[in-house]
């Protein structure tokens, strides 16, 4: 695993991009996710915010990704996309990454970094594990968690939406 000093202007532009995307899913009411699949060429193929509150509890950006992933690309163009996302993939996620075989992950902060910041507001347990993305996904390229800006942000929004 990497983090921020291995993370090149091109993944700083599309994290901020999941982070604009993750502020409008809180202005929405939802937890604040978002994500952008990227293709090998740097052209934006989709993006997607956490639409919870719209859909039903399995509506996260990553998982909505990869399915569309599954839908529109072939297995090529899969395994050569980036995900960027403002958070790394619960379990369910990285198990959609893993069968759509989406070739990268690039995140902002980890599902550890998360249970942290939860942790200090005490609010209930998720009821899955928070596992890095490699202990699910395997043969996947990641970058993250980020640190400085980029994760402050990512940490204030979610300060947003659970002391609201």
């Amino acid at each position: 695993m990497s983090n921020s000093t291995n993370l090149t202007e091109k993944d700083l532009s599309f994290l901020n991009r999941c982070l604009e995307l993750a502020e409008e899913a809180l202005n929405a009411g939802d937890k604040p996710f978002g994500s952008i699949l990227v293709s090998e060429i740097g052209e934006v193929l989709a993006e997607a915010r956490n639409r919870v509150n719209e859909k039903n509890l399995l509506a996260h950006p990553e998982y909505e990704l990869s399915n569309w992933a599954l839908d529109n690309l072939t297995l090529d163009q899969r395994k050569s996309s980036t995900l960027y996302t403002s958070g790394e993939h619960c379990a369910m996620c990285a198990g959609a990454h893993a069968w759509s075989e989406i070739g990268t992950v690039v995140y902002i902060s980890s599902g550890k970094q998360l249970g942290e910041w939860l942790k200090e507001l005490n609010i209930p347990e998720a009821p899955i594990h928070f596992l890095p993305i490699q202990h699910i996904v395997k043969n996947i390229i990641v970058k993250g968690p980020a640190d400085g800006e980029l994760l402050e942000k990512i940490k204030q929004l979610h300060l947003r939406y659970y002391t609201k």
